[in-house]
């Protein structure tokens, strides 16, 4: 039996319908042999009853069943019958799911002769959009005629992810940050007939909608398309919109392809008649299947000639037909993402059905928002402060902050310490299975990643609701002081929604709980500040320095000749001393030399530039001349700037030097760039392909690495990641570099780093066996030149990105010699064998810990003591003194000790009873302690927010419970009139409650 073509999973909805012959297929239904395992998917070919009759050649039919008719062709001549049992797997009898929906549009165009493939990754390798953002994105270069077709045409379920519209999910009917976009696409093979045709056949035969519901925009100069449907396929003229260049024609840039769009609606109401029908009424109509006629290219002037070859792209919202074939109100509540709702519904206690506009909106963004969480982390996006890290993280912080809305606390299921984003996570990977296969494999990483995100963005949560408190009793007290409303400021809402990533809503909600309004007019002021600090920051690249420009104008891009030789003679084509050009500079002279051609390397993909000299021989009419280099940079194009300065002599415009690098550092620099390519290698193998470079330093002492990933490295990782290295370093291969296309480097299976531009040619260095990579750097001949290597640290730097330093070559061996000269010197100073070492600190260390208990034992006593002798002066308050008031200072007692004397003081004064305490346990500090008993809680005097501001005074601040607390200061000037205003206070308030 001859292989099936697997293309694509199919869905999870199909039934087994055994088939009692069989023969060699290329099909487009699931198939497996009992004998010859295949693996389960779409495969490249099916035709559909009704829409044709006709068996193509080779074709013979399997099985018709609830008006689904599939063929299978044959891929030889003579078909055998088949000896095995052949599974088709076929549609449940609910064809509206999400599910069939997109099962139904491949195979309706498969049956057409188009190719199905697979949906590209959510990072696109188009460097001009973050995102992939459409169906037609990984087919761009062919429409812009960069790359030859591979198909005449194709089919695919693309997901998508836009987040420019993100305030607007769950407020309207249709926005979504994460769809998917069911589209055909024809490269120079059928046209604006067949699409049309196709478009409608499937609407309105295969999906069933009715055809008077149906209403078609076309351009307005697009005579050709309006004959189309209403001449051949028999729409009404007043159900055919022409509009206008903004909403019905393409463009892909200022020029290039272009061309007109017609787009097919669905009315929701068509009791409401024709007359002034708007397509754009999101009350009414929806739109949900869009055909891009690309056939003019648009020309540097504005005018459009036919394209020789024309296009067709097309994209079909799978939500948007969802919504109108399972008769639901909006795309959230499709079985597409329904689900997800009724899991954070479930974890919030809230019913969808019975719940308030506010609560079904914010389930909706929760719903939304999770898919595109969900399937970005799958496709190796980590939450981070750029990029796409930081869309993602954008992202989380707003399910997390709208479930705290909903009052989902902790991980919803009792534990408040724990995160829900996994539950919902859950919900969306098991809905996944026809969308990403991958999605389920990548699971357990996915749930890591968002728990770890959660909990961390919980933490700034917290802390700012301890600011908003502040800042609502400072509001309060100083309302009352003047007699006004209080009123949250616009700076500090927006500085708790920018710094601490607390949301307005929230801080709007506590606000008004406390009777505080909050200055929305003046937190509108302060995001447009951003906006426009963050557009210029974005708006503003310095290009050049002093003189650099009119230098470029005179200068030719330098030969690099360093792959091959350290040493050559060159011609010097400018000077720059002070930021300006000059033609001649004398000795110490800081310079900057530009030469025609060079053997130094510039600093570029990580990699420092060489050092080294130029010289000039001293001659009859030259005396000596010796610039030391110590940078190379690149600057304005490929012109390599030498920058140094003049040890001796002077250096003249259009004179020849001898250019010779430093070759002890430059091989320094070739062993580290070579061992770093290792390590990412290493890293790939040991903690996973999906790991990806974000960032390097190749220096002469050490290199630095930095990579994706979401948690530290274990010590046993770390080892293995030596192991190997040290393993293929001693293999002493020898190292291949090639120069080739960049699309066959890729096809080969080169490592591009992320962000990183490359010409048509590149340089692709390959270590046979372990690492291929695109590399302009310098690198070893054999690996065996590494000699050793030794990571020295791992850390982390920033959210998901990890980093790495390592020495290698001669680094390495003086890494160890050093390393070996402290163990000797400890070893001495300690008495003890190198293996002893351990011990002998472990043992050191547990004296020391012994030590300070006992220290801490001995103060706390003497605290005690203190207390003990002080605890006659509280004082007796209230009409029959019933409240035992006790404020002291205890000198230069620590905090711990403080806190002792101060539980010691409340177990020994009757309830009810007040302890404030106040010591300065050093220089510029202060430590404060208040207990209070039951008796004085239920006063309602909280012991949290009275130390709170008594503490202020001394400069700090602190709180705790209503019981107990602590705080601390910097202005130990100034506890004794705190300690006195606690006093006063304390005596005030119960003096009041006695009477």
């Amino acid at each position: 039996m001859e292989n099936l073509k697997i293309l694509h999973p199919p869905p999870n909805d199909l039934l087994p319908l055994p088939i009692s012959t069989s023969f060699p297929v290329s099909t487009f239904f699931t198939a497996r042999s009992r004998k010859f395992p295949l693996s389960v998917g779409f495969v490249t070919e099916a035709l559909s009853s009704p829409c044709s009759s006709k068996l193509l050649p080779g074709t013979r039919t399997v099985r018709e069943r609830r008006g689904l008719l599939f063929r299978a062709r044959s891929t030889s001549a003579s078909s055998p019958p088949f000896t095995e049992e052949l599974v088709v797997e076929k549609l449940k009898d609910n064809p509206v799911s999400g599910d069939s929906i997109r099962y139904k549009f491949l195979t309706f165009y498969a049956s057409r002769g188009h190719k199905v493939l697979p949906s590209a990754s959510l990072v696109p390798d188009d460097p001009t959009v973050l995102l992939t953002i459409a169906g037609m994105l990984q087919f761009k270069p062919i429409f812009l005629g960069k790359v030859p077709r591979e198909v005449p045409c194709a089919t695919t379920a693309q997901r998508c992810i836009r987040t420019n519209d993100v305030e607007n999910v769950g407020r309207t009917t249709r926005h979504q940050t994460f769809f998917e976009m069911l589209g055909n696409f024809s490269f120079g093979d059928y046209f604006k007939k067949e699409a049309i045709k196709w478009a409608w056949e499937l609407s309105t035969i295969e999906f069933g909608l009715q055809a008077d519901r149906l209403w078609i925009s076309v351009y307005k100069d697009d005579d050709e398309a309006f004959a189309i449907w209403s001449d051949e396929v028999g729409v009404p003229f007043n159900r055919i919109k022409k509009l206008g260049e903004e909403d019905n024609f393409w463009t892909s840039g200022v020029t290039g392809p272009c061309g007109p769009c017609s787009e097919i609606y669905y009315d929701f109401h068509p009791e409401r008649g024709y007359e002034d029908a708007d397509l754009g009424d999101d009350t009414r109509f929806i739109e949900f299947y869009n055909l891009v006629f690309m056939q003019y290219n648009k020309k540097d002037d504005g005018s459009l000639e036919p394209l020789k070859q024309k296009n067709i792209d097309t994209g079909l919202g799978l939500e948007r037909l969802a919504r109108i074939l399972q008769k639901v109100p909006n795309n959230y509540e499709t079985d597409l993402i329904y689900p997800i709702i009724e899991k954070a519904s479930e974890l919030a206690n809230v019913s969808y059905a019975v719940a308030d506009d506010q609560t079904k909106t914010n389930l909706k963004i929760i719903g939304d928002h999770m898919r595109a969480i969900v399937y970005l982390i799958s496709d190796g996006v980590v939450p981070s402060n750029i990029g796409r890290g930081y869309v993602v993280r954008r992202l989380i912080r707003r399910v997390v902050r709208t479930g705290r809305l909903l009052g989902i606390k902790g991980d919803g299921l009792g534990n408040l310490e724990g995160a829900f984003l996994p539950a919902i996570a859950e919900k969306v990977v098991e809905l996944s299975t026809h969308i990403d296969s991958d999605v389920k494999s990548r699971a357990p990483q996915i749930f890591e990643e968002l728990k770890r995100e959660e909990l961390r963005f919980v933490q700034t949560l917290e802390r700012g609701e301890k600011l908003l408190e502040e800042k609502l009793a400072e509001a309060l007290s100083g309302a009352e002081k003047t007699g006004t409303v209080p009123c949250l400021s616009g700076e500090d809402v927006f500085l708790l929604y920018d710094t601490y990533g607390y949301p307005v809503e929230i801080t709007k909600e506590v606000a008004e709980e406390r009777g505080v309004i909050i200055d929305l007019n003046g937190f509108d002021i302060e995001m447009e500040k951003q906006r426009r600090q963050s557009q210029a920051a974005h708006n503003t690249v310095k290009l050049a320095m002093g003189n650099g420009a009119n230098i470029a104008e005179n200068v030719t891009n330098t030969e690099f000749i360093g792959y091959d030789s350290l040493y050559a003679k060159a011609i010097v084509e400018s000077l720059v001393v002070n930021g300006d050009p000059a033609v001649m500079a004398s000795e110490g002279s800081d310079v900057e030399v530009l030469l025609n051609k060079t053997p130094f390397y510039a600093e570029s993909g990580g990699q420092i530039g060489d050092h080294g000299f130029l010289y000039i021989a001293e001659g009859e009419n030259q005396p000596k001349a010796v610039v030391e280099v110590i940078d190379v940079q690149k600057s304005l194009g490929n012109i390599f700037i030498h920058k140094g300065t003049i040890r001796e002599g002077f250096l003249e415009v259009g004179k020849e030097v001898e250019a010779a690098v430093d070759v002890k550092l430059r091989h320094r620099a070739k062993v580290h760039h070579t061992a770093t390519h290792l390590l990412q290698a290493a890293l790939k193998k040991v903690i996973g392909p999906e790991t990806s470079q974000a960032g390097s330093l190749v220096a002469f002492d050490r290199l630095r690495f930095d990579f994706n990933f979401h948690r530290p490295l274990l010590d046993s990782e770390l080892v293995e990641i030596e192991k190997l290295i040290n393993g293929w370093i001693g293999d002493a291969t020898l190292l291949q570099t090639k120069v080739m296309p960049l699309v066959d480097a890729k096809k080969a299976g080169a490592i591009a780093m992320f962000g990183e531009k490359y010409g048509e040619e590149v340089r692709v260095v390959e270590v046979p066996g372990v690492s291929m990579e695109l590399c302009g750097g310098t690198h070893v001949i054999n690996t065996s030149e590494i000699r050793g290597f030794r990571i020295i640290s791992e850390q982390g730097i920033a959210s998901g990105i990890r980093r790495i330093e390592a020495v290698a070559g001669e680094a390495f061996i003086e890494y160890v010699t050093a390393r070996d000269s402290y163990i000797k010197q400890l070893c001495s100073t300690l008495k003890v064998k190198p293996e002893e070492v351990t011990t002998r600190v472990e043992n050191l260390l547990e004296e020391l810990r012994e030590a300070k208990n006992e220290n801490s034992a001995l103060r706390a006593k003497a605290a005690v003591y203190k207390a003990s002798v002080v605890a006659s002066k509280a004082l007796l308050v209230g009409n029959s003194k019933q409240f035992r008031v006790l404020v002291e200072c205890l000198d230069d007692v620590d905090p711990d000790s403080l806190k002792n004397a101060a539980e010691y003081l409340i177990e020994t004064l009757p309830d009810p009873a007040a302890v404030i305490l106040g010591s300065c346990p050093g220089e510029n500090k202060v430590s404060l302690v208040a207990a209070f008993t039951p008796g004085i809680v239920d006063q309602g005097i909280q012991a949290g927010k009275f130390i709170g501001q008594i503490a202020k005074l001394c400069g700090g601040g602190g709180g705790g419970r209503p019981n107990f607390a602590q705080a601390g200061g910097k202005k130990p000037e100034n506890l004794e009139d705190a300690l006195e205003k606690a006093r006063s206070e304390l005596v005030a308030i119960l003096s009041e409650k006695g009477n």
